[in-house]
C-alpha cells in the first residue's frame, strides 16, 4: 500500500510516520510517498523520520517500518498511490503572516483560518488544491485524498469538484471535544459505547455538539448545568459558561473567534508577534538548526547548543512547544497537557484510512458533502442541511467502511446557527469562485460579505492589501 503525503516537508509529518510504523490503527503501509516543493524541508523531515524509525526501534515499538521515498515531483509522488493525505502550505508559514497583518492592520481579526485571513489563504490554496486533485484524479483514480489543508471546508469542496466522494477532509478539533465530554461520562463516545450518539454539526471551524445521547437520554444538558464538569471541557472554558450554558450546545472552539472577536484582536495585537510570525521564526529556526546538525556544524551561528542535538530530538523539543501554544491567544494560562493530547491530525487521518482500506468500521467526524456527489440533483430534503446548497461541504458525524463514508442525519439547525453558516457559506462560496475564475469582483464579494469584515470599503482594503502582499494572488486575479 502506498500512501502520498502532499506537504510532505512539513513540520508535523513524522507523526504521521510514527503512527504508521507502530501500528497505531493495524494497518500495514508499505511506502510512504513524501512530496514538497521545498527540497531542504523534504531533506531535514526525512532525516527526521529516520531518527524517529531508529527510536521506535529501540523501544521495540515499531511494527512495520515503510520505505520512505521523496520527491519535489507532484505527479511522480501520487502516482499509483492508494491514499494521498494532502497537507500543503502555498507561500510557507511566512505566508500567513500576511493573511494575519493585513487584516489587523485594518482593525480585523487575523488568525489563520477564521475571517479574513483564511479567505487569503483559500484563494491562493484552491488553485494548487485542484491541481492536486486532477493529478490524482489521472495518475491514481481510485486514490482517497484525505484533505489537511486549511481552510478546511472550503479546499475539501474544490478537490470535490474533480474527485467528489473520494476527497474528504478532516479537522481534529470537533472530535477532541467529543473525546473531552466521552471523559467525563466514562464513556466513548466515538466508539458508540453503551449507544452513544452525538450530534454535531456545522462548517469546518464553526459548529457545535448539540446532544449527546448515552443509554437513550441526552446527558449535555447535565453538563451544561455543572459548573465543575464544564471546568475540564476547554471549549466551555474559552468561550464562557455561562454562554454555553445558555446556548445549549457545546462549541467547536474557533467560535471563540465568533464571540469574543474584539478581545481576540485585543489579545492578538498586545501580542510581540502573531501566531504566525511565531511559528514562521519557531520553524524557521527549527529546519535551519536540523540542517546545521545534519552538516555537523558546531559553528553555526544560528544556532547555540541545540547544533548537537539530532534533527529528531530537535524536532521534538519544538513540537511540544508549538502543541503547548496553540490559539494562546484566547487563553490566560497554559495548555493544559490532558488537552495537548489526543491523537490529532495523524490519527484521524489514520483512522479513516483504516476504515476505507480494511472495511473495519469507524465513527468519525469528518468534512463531506451536503449531498453525495453523484446526488446532487435530488430534492433538497435529501440534504444533510437542507437548507444549505448540495455541494457545500459540511462538518458532521459520519460512520467509515470500505463502501465509503457515510453521514449520520442531524437534527434540524437552528435558525442563529444557520445563519451564521450560511453567512460563512456565501463568502466561501465567493472565493472559491474567484480562486477557480480569477475574478477580482468575486473576491472583493468575499471579502466584503464575511460576517467578521461585513463592508465593501473594508473588503476593497483587504484585497488590495492581499494583492499586494501574495504574488500567488495577485497572479491570480487578472481580470479587471
Amino acid at each position: 500500500m502506498k500512501l502520498t503525503i502532499l506537504g510532505g516537508g512539513g513540520f508535523r509529518v513524522p507523526l504521521v510516520y510514527e503512527a504508521v510504523a507502530t501500528g497505531a490503527t493495524g494497518l500495514r503501509v508499505d511506502e510512504i510517498a513524501l512530496q514538497d516543493v521545498d527540497a531542504g524541508r523534504l531533506r531535514t523531515i526525512t532525516e527526521v523520520i529516520d531518527g524517529v524509525r531508529r527510536r521506535l526501534e529501540a523501544d521495540g515499538r515499531i511494527t512495520h517500518a515503510p520505505r520512505v521515498t521523496a520527491s519535489t515531483d507532484l505527479r511522480e509522488a501520487v502516482a499509483d498511490a492508494d491514499f494521498v493525505f494532502s497537507a500543503v502550505r502555498v507561500g510557507g508559514a511566512e505566508a500567513r503572516t500576511v493573511d494575519e497583518r493585513v487584516a489587523l492592520n485594518l482593525g480585523l481579526l487575523g488568525q489563520e483560518t477564521i475571517g479574513p485571513g483564511g479567505l487569503a489563504y483559500a484563494l491562493r490554496t484552491i488553485p494548487v488544491a485542484l491541481d492536486i486533485a486532477r493529478a490524482v484524479a489521472d495518475l491514481a483514480p481510485a486514490a482517497w485524498v484525505i484533505n489537511f489543508t486549511n481552510p478546511a471546508g472550503i479546499v475539501t469542496e474544490a478537490m470535490r469538484s474533480v474527485l467528489g466522494n473520494r476527497a474528504v477532509g478532516i479537522c481534529d478539533t470537533p472530535i477532541g471535544l467529543v473525546r473531552r465530554v466521552g471523559r467525563l461520562l466514562g464513556v466513548d463516545l466515538v466508539a458508540g459505547e453503551r449507544g452513544a450518539e452525538v450530534d454535531y454539526v456545522g462548517l469546518n471551524h464553526l459548529g457545535w455538539l448539540r446532544s449527546v445521547t448515552v443509554d437513550g437520554t441526552d446527558r449535555l444538558p447535565e453538563l451544561l448545568a455543572d459548573d465543575a464538569a464544564l471546568e475540564e471541557i476547554e471549549e466551555a472554558r474559552l468561550i464562557g459558561k455561562d454562554w454555553v450554558r445558555s446556548d445549549g450546545a457545546l462549541p467547536n472552539e474557533y467560535l471563540y473567534y465568533y464571540l469574543h472577536t474584539a478581545s481576540a484582536i485585543e489579545r492578538i495585537t498586545a501580542s510581540a508577534t502573531t501566531r504566525g510570525e511565531f511559528l514562521a521564526k519557531q520553524q524557521g529556526d527549527f529546519y535551519l538548526a536540523a540542517t546545521d546538525s545534519m552538516a555537523g556544524d558546531a559553528t553555526s551561528p544560528h544556532t547555540d547548543s541545540s547544533c548537537c542535538s539530532s534533527p529528531a530530538d530537535l524536532w521534538r523539543q519544538t513540537l511540544h512547544e508549538r502543541e503547548a501554544t496553540y490559539m494562546a491567544e484566547s487563553r490566560d494560562e497554559e495548555r493544559r497537557e490532558e488537552d495537548v493530547a489526543g491523537g490529532g491530525y495523524q490519527e484521524v487521518a489514520l483512522r479513516l484510512m483504516t476504515a476505507l482500506a480494511t472495511g473495519r468500521s469507524e465513527r468519525m467526524i469528518l468534512d463531506v458533502g451536503n449531498i453525495s456527489a453523484e446526488r446532487q440533483d435530488a430534492p433538497a430534503s435529501q440534504r444533510i442541511v437542507p437548507e444549505l446548497p448540495a455541494d457545500a461541504v459540511l462538518e458532521v458525524l459520519c460512520t467509515v467502511d470500505g463502501e465509503g463514508v457515510h453521514p449520520h442525519p442531524v437534527a434540524p439547525v437552528e435558525l442563529g446557527r444557520l445563519g451564521m453558516m450560511a453567512s460563512l457559506r456565501a463568502a466561501e462560496r465567493k472565493i472559491l469562485e474567484a480562486a477557480m475564475t480569477g475574478s477580482r469582483e468575486a473576491a472583493w464579494q468575499g471579502f466584503s460579505i464575511h460576517p467578521l469584515v461585513s463592508s465593501p470599503t473594508l473588503g476593497a482594503e483587504l484585497l488590495d492589501g492581499y494583492i499586494a502582499g501574495h504574488p500567488e494572488i495577485a497572479a491570480l486575479l487578472v481580470d479587471q
